[in-house]
């Protein structure tokens, strides 16, 4: 893996649409990113942590819908 990914690396890693994470940038809901120049990147590091702060045991634990 990358140490920087684009918003399409990203989305397909995360297996969502592209769109669904310019929407998650706009409202703070997504993973960490970095803007260089007019490039959005997201580091490998961050969305792994993203995916680990959303580990849920079960649907009752609220911890997997929180940001």
């Amino acid at each position: 893996m990358k140490p920087l990914m684009n918003e399409k690396e990203t989305a397909a890693w995360l297996c969502i649409s592209p769109a669904t994470l310019r929407r998650w940038r706009v409202e703070g809901k997504g993973p960490r990113f970095s803007k260089i120049g007019k490039a959005v990147r997201y580091s490998t590091l961050d969305v792994i942590e993203y995916i680990d702060a959303r580990l849920s045991n079960s649907t009752s634990d609220v911890r997997g819908n929180a940001r």
